[in-house]
């Protein structure tokens, strides 16, 4: 018993040296990619298996991962950079600030990062959105913080609980999880999440009682003709629509005709496929001048589509070396929640790596068994998804881009920034249990 005990603990001894290997690396600003298959390889042979197994694990695990996301990877960063190039994140933005009035500036700025964070990943939004947010801020005369952080929140809870966002999209292919599903759950957990987050805590900590406020003095100026309301709102919801369309319909007996058709829209490659294609029809742009804008899309995210690659090989060697029922058997014994047990392991990879993404992948390999005791595997993606932003600092390029871009000291970036992404992955995490809870009565 005592050397099953010991050999258990020199495997999670193993996994440790592991994370912090990746630690170090990271730390040393080796690529994230080349710094997880370097870990993957080391903590295979350290956990005993073959040089031609660890081979074997890295390859299956890439192929298993990228099979299932590559095109829904892809296909959003061509959603994403059209959106961009035609103008629709533009309209988006001045027909909701035009529509919601001074009084509820901050409705309208997370509304905006909520539609515009959707179809775009958290550095673009945040990227096309931060000029509008300094812009309100000085014609206001409010506090640039008062007005950006619901950006930000609503930015930051569709980045790591939506769909077709790369983090849940392969955390959804690892787990075996329904996309359609997890995006309807993580609909249901957002709403609340983005509006303390967002509206509550700002309010909390920005005074602005005293300070005289403005209506704005200028005008969203129109370089070139922007699509209208009702075209650009189509075209930004459209894949989340069909996908989430297409998995009700699925859960409606009978119609097996129907069923087929809304089985096939509500596939997240489909429905994207679709969106591109429909964007493109839609704002009679030219071919050539819409896969120029397709191609710098895939261009932006070609990194993280790499880093995803290598955080499945990691994943598929710790599964492959055995670790995973390890950790199984602790959760068990402590007898804690796999969804809050799984939560604990990405906040702590989170809090030591930076980086949501890896922090993410690297737990889904220790975590996987877990799924095995009847969690449901679409609340096990977003519970990974809650830890993944946990308390985010100095290691965290997002904490770097929030400060120099509202110009805050460190000690103001964590009272703000890291307190709003704490905030983010707690109610994350509460939001998940009360779902687990409401699908056991």
């Amino acid at each position: 018993m005592h050397f099953i005990a010991s050999i258990i603990n020199m495997q999670l001894l193993i996994v440790l040296f592991a994370v912090v290997l990746l630690l170090i690396l990271i730390i040393k600003k080796l690529n994230p990619m080349i710094a997880m298959l370097i870990t993957s390889i080391v903590t295979g042979i350290l956990l005993g298996m073959s040089p031609a197994k660890v081979i074997a694990s890295i390859t299956n695990g890439v192929g298993g991962t990228l099979g299932g996301v590559i095109l829904i990877l892809a296909l959003g960063a061509m959603m994403g950079k059209l959106i961009e190039d035609t103008g629709v994140s533009q309209r988006i933005v001045i027909a909701l600030i035009k529509s919601f009035g001074l009084k509820n500036i901050q409705w309208a700025v997370l509304l905006t990062g909520f539609l515009v964070g959707i179809p775009l990943f958290y550095n673009a939004g945040f990227v096309v959105l931060i000029p509008l947010v300094l812009a309100l801020a000085s014609a206001t005369n409010l506090p640039k913080l008062y007005v950006g952080i619901p950006m930000a929140a609503s930015l930051s809870v569709t980045h790591c609980f939506l769909p077709p966002h790369p983090g849940p999209v392969a955390l959804a292919v690892i787990f075996h999880a329904n996309i359609g599903i997890t995006m309807l759950y993580g609909f249901i957990i957002i709403i609340p999440i983005a509006i303390i987050a967002g509206i509550i805590f700002p309010r909390l900590i920005i005074n602005i009682k005293d300070r005289h406020i403005t209506h704005p003095s200028f005008t969203f100026e129109e370089k070139e003709k922007l699509p209208s309301s009702v075209k650009s709102f189509s075209i930004a919801l459209l894949p989340v629509f069909l996908i989430t369309a297409g998995t009700i319909a699925l859960n409606i007996h009978g119609f097996t005709a129907a069923r087929a058709f809304f089985a096939f829209i509500s596939d997240p490659t489909i429905a994207l496929l679709i969106a591109v294609l429909f964007t493109i029809l839609l704002q009679k742009i030219s071919v050539s001048k819409a896969m120029e804008s397709c191609v710098e899309g895939v261009k932006g995210i070609a990194m993280i589509i790499m880093i995803i690659a290598a955080g499945g090989a990691f994943k598929q060697v710790l599964i492959d070396s055995g670790i995973g029922e390890h950790v199984k058997t602790i959760a068990l014994h402590l007898q804690l929640s796999p969804l809050l047990f799984a939560w604990m392991i990405t906040a702590l990879l989170r809090i030591t790596l930076g980086s949501a993404t890896v922090a993410g992948l690297t737990a889904s390999g220790l975590v996987l068994p877990l799924i095995t005791t009847g969690v449901s595997p679409e609340l096990m993606v977003l519970s990974v998804g809650a830890g993944s932003v946990f308390f985010s600092h100095v290691n965290d390029t997002g904490f770097w881009m929030f400060k120099e871009y509202f110009n805050l000291s460190l000690k103001q970036t964590f009272k703000t920034w890291t307190m709003m992404e704490s905030m983010v992955s707690i109610l994350g995490l509460i939001g998940v249990l009360l779902l687990d809870q409401f699908k056991h009565l």
